[in-house]
């Protein structure tokens, strides 16, 4: 398993009337810890995209618990629990300043070749660098 955390403050215009932090926003959340921890891994999605390979997402899963708040700094805890291979998953934890849990999402990915639009393998790089995390 590799995972990494992100920190986000919830900005004003990301917030309904109420202050909460709208719901459609957590999968921007969720974008932003995912690409974070591709980061941390010593490559980026801009790197994969040169080199021909996209990542569309196909499938979310949010689950709402508590809200996030305006100004509010969230940590996004963000899994990959097994190796990718056409496909990518990522699990998260949403927590709150308190440190309590307030929301839960997974995302599946698929790498696509840029040129034929077609799935394809996930890059070599990013295997080289899970690999270690994963007992290979």
């Amino acid at each position: 398993m590799y995972s990494a955390e992100t920190k986000i403050r919830v900005r004003y215009g990301e917030t309904d009337q109420m202050g909460y932090a709208y719901y459609g926003y957590y999968a921007f959340y969720y974008e932003e810890a995912r690409t974070s921890l591709i980061r941390s891994l010593g490559i980026s999605y801009k790197e994969m995209e040169e080199a021909g390979v996209l990542l569309p997402v196909i499938d979310l899963s949010i689950k709402y618990i508590a809200p996030a708040y305006y100004d509010e700094l969230i940590t996004i805890k963000t899994f990959i629990q097994k190796l990718p291979n056409v496909r990518i998953e990522f699990d998260y934890e949403v927590y709150n300043e308190s440190s309590k849990v307030i929301n839960t999402g997974s995302t599946t990915l698929v790498f696509v070749n840029k040129l034929t639009g077609k799935p394809q393998r996930a890059p070599e790089n990013l295997m080289r660098a899970l690999n270690g995390f994963f007992g290979l």
